[in-house]
This record gives structure tokens, C-alpha cells and sequence, in this order.
């Protein structure tokens, strides 16, 4: 079989930031050729399926933090609009389109934006663009794990540190776990506890870390939180990545649709590994759906109350039959179970409700989606049953 190979200038940059060929050939075998030849070279986070057939039993999943809905309506009439035009790989420049409307709706320069198929990739390719053996990753504890499976599967250190009383990231202890690491990895609103780290104290990590650093803020909850985002930082700044998902409240998990803002200097490094394959096959009722999107304020706000009018109703709850939870900005609730989270887990599943997983070292605790109004009750109508069991 002929081995892969990546093109000078990326194989370059890897060994001289202390790869050998072997690991080259690993990223190479991802990267070219997808799953089939990855699975030859030990299967990454990032080439793994993200999504997984039902149990036969679920009526309801509150686990994957999927809205409860599809997409808005705008969003999914120009969708539908495009199919018929989907013949051409960009009909009328909606890249550009899509590009043009991120820019207007966050006040950014159009040439740091970089739409992408969700944002999962580029997270995992900023670990293999700016970490390596000798430059690790820091992430916060408990956090979305992909960016710390693609660190340990590079062969890079990771270092998690835990959270703040207020359940921010800690940032000031993430830099001195770590003075010279590669990538800082904020996620906020975090997953899984949907707490808000406060955009100075982003900024401070910013400011402070290495000046050959990363920092890769994560924002894919940040349109159920309504507040300030970090996203200034990366049109300011030229070692900052910001990503972004319309896996979430716009309810287009399976149209997969996502983006970054970051310096051009910055995205060209992530995409050199496939020649920017990813940036640019993108499909078109996907990306006509996001653009569309963008621009419903009233709608965008109207999900977001409605998510926290449940999520609250569902926190007070909980609270009510002595279960604690985390404050959360986000369509997810935290909750401790003051017990193994597993069979609480096979519990619900029995039950026909599929609720989210634990972290490691917070066995007690598991991760549950915010649902629709009706879902919730239907929830809440098994609770006693399946604690009591």
C-alpha cells in the first residue's frame, strides 16, 4: 500500500517540532485518507464516529446536548431552496455568503473566518498543528474530552487542572501548570457543566501565556448563554482560535456546520495537513441553512428563553428532591446522583430516556441534555420511579 504523504511544508513543520516519522505517518494516514487507512495507524479521536445507533429501547435522548428541534425556519427554507442548485459544489458563492453574514453578525473581518464541517475537526487539528512531544495541551477538569484524546493520541502531555469554586476555568492555575505549553483550551459555556468563564479572565490567559501559544476558546454553547463572548480576542489578536458550531442551538447537529475566526496565519497552518479539503467541501443546504440562520435574532432569542425557562423548571426539580446540580448557561444540567452514575444511567435507559455519560473522577455525577417542555415533564414523570428502583 503506498504510504500517504502530507507535502513538504507539513511534514517539515512536523519534524522540527519534534516528530518522528512514525508519528508523521499516523497524522498522514488520518488526514489523506480517512477511517480505513487511520484504523492501520491506531484510530484518533477525531476519525472516530461521534454518533452511535440508539439502544433499541430510548423513546427520548437527553444525552448528546442536540436541541430538541431542527433547524430555524429560515435556515431550513433557503436549505431546501439550494438542493435543487446542489449540482454545483458552490452555485453562487455562498461560502463568501456565509462568511459575509458571520462577519456582520459579530463585527469581524470576513478574512478570519473559516467555515468548516462542525467544529470537532478543527479542534482536533489545532492539538496536531500547536502541540507536540515537547509543547502540550492544558484543559480544565471536567471538560469536553476530544481535544485531550487527540493530545494523548500526538503523543503530547496533557495537564488538567481542576475548576474554581465558581466552577470558571481557573486560568491563572492552567498557565502555571504549564508555562510553555502549545494549546490553552477554554470551553465556555463549558461542557459539561455549562458554566461561564468570564471573558477577562480569557483575556488574561491571553495576555500571559507564551507568545508562541495557542489559545483555543470553544463556543459552542455560547448562543444558549446571550452573553459576552471572547470572540474580539481572535480579530485582535493573532494566537487566538475561536470556535464555533451550529450543532447546537440552531439545531443542525446532523447537517454538520461549524466555523472558526482566528488569524489567516493561524488557519492555514490547521488546514495544510489536506490541502483545506475540509474548509471547502462543504455541503450547500448546509451551509445555506447556516447563513439564513445567522440573521434570526427574535428566533435565536426565543429558543434560548424557552431552553432556560425548562432548564430552570428542571434545576428546581432536582433541587427539590435533594439533588445537586450545577449552574448552568447552557441546554445541560450536571447532576451529582450521591452514587455510581452508571446504573442510575441503565436506569433511565430501561425506563426508555438515554440521559448523558460521567467524566472521569466525577463517578457520581452525569450530564443531562435540556429537552423540550414535553420531554422534560416526560422525564420528571419517571424520575421517582428509577431513583427508587
Amino acid at each position: 500500500m503506498t504510504e500517504r504523504r502530507l507535502g513538504e511544508a507539513a511534514e517539515g513543520d512536523l519534524m522540527q517540532r519534534g516528530f518522528a516519522r512514525r508519528d508523521i505517518a499516523r497524522i498522514a494516514a488520518v488526514f489523506g485518507a480517512g477511517a480505513g487507512l487511520a484504523a492501520l495507524a491506531g484510530t484518533p479521536a477525531w476519525a472516530q464516529s461521534a454518533g452511535r445507533d440508539p439502544d433499541r429501547r430510548t423513546r427520548l435522548r437527553l444525552d448528546a446536548n442536540e436541541c430538541w428541534t431542527g433547524p430555524l425556519a429560515p435556515g431550513a427554507a433557503a436549505a431546501a431552496e439550494i438542493i435543487a442548485r446542489s449540482n454545483r459544489y458552490d452555485p453562487a458563492g455562498e461560502r463568501e455568503a456565509f462568511r459575509a453574514a458571520v462577519a456582520a453578525v459579530e463585527g469581524v473581518s470576513t478574512e478570519r473566518v473559516v467555515p468548516w464541517p462542525g467544529s470537532s475537526d478543527p479542534l482536533s487539528r489545532s492539538i496536531v498543528s500547536f502541540c507536540s512531544p515537547s509543547r502540550g495541551l492544558v484543559t480544565a477538569d471536567p471538560v469536553f474530552e476530544l481535544a485531550g484524546d487527540t493530545a494523548k493520541w500526538l503523543g503530547a502531555p496533557v495537564k488538567r487542572v481542576a475548576m474554581t469554586a465558581s466552577h470558571a476555568h481557573d486560568v491563572r492555575a492552567m498557565l502555571a501548570a504549564d508555562p510553555a505549553a502549545g494549546v490553552y483550551y477554554v470551553v465556555s459555556p463549558n461542557n459539561p457543566t455549562g458554566a461561564v468563564t468570564p471573558v477577562a479572565d480569557i483575556a488574561w490567559l491571553a495576555a500571559n501565556k507564551p507568545a508562541d501559544g495557542v489559545l483555543v476558546i470553544d463556543e459552542a454553547y455560547i448562543h444558549f448563554d446571550g452573553g459576552p463572548s471572547a470572540i474580539r480576542l481572535a480579530t485582535t489578536r493573532d494566537d487566538v482560535v475561536v470556535l464555533r458550531t451550529f450543532s447546537k442551538l440552531f439545531g443542525m447537529a446532523g447537517m454538520r456546520l461549524g466555523y472558526l475566526v482566528a488569524a489567516p496565519t493561524l488557519f492555514e497552518r490547521m488546514m495544510r495537513y489536506d490541502g483545506g479539503m475540509q474548509s471547502w467541501a462543504l455541503p450547500m443546504p448546509s451551509l445555506a441553512c447556516a447563513t439564513a440562520s445567522l440573521g434570526a435574532a427574535g428566533m435565536i432569542e426565543a429558543r434560548r428563553a424557552e431552553m432556560e425557562a425548562t432548564r430552570e423548571e428542571t434545576a428546581a426539580f432536582l433541587a427539590k428532591r435533594g439533588y445537586r446540580t450545577i449552574p448552568s448557561r447552557a441546554n445541560m444540567l450536571m447532576i451529582d446522583w450521591r452514587r455510581p452514575a452508571g446504573p442510575v444511567g441503565e436506569g433511565f435507559r430501561a425506563a426508555g430516556i438515554e440521559i448523558g455519560r460521567s467524566w472521569a473522577g466525577f463517578d457520581s455525577w452525569s450530564r443531562l441534555t435540556i429537552g423540550s417542555t414535553d420531554e422534560m415533564a416526560s422525564f420528571r414523570a419517571v424520575f421517582d420511579r428509577v431513583l427508587t428502583a
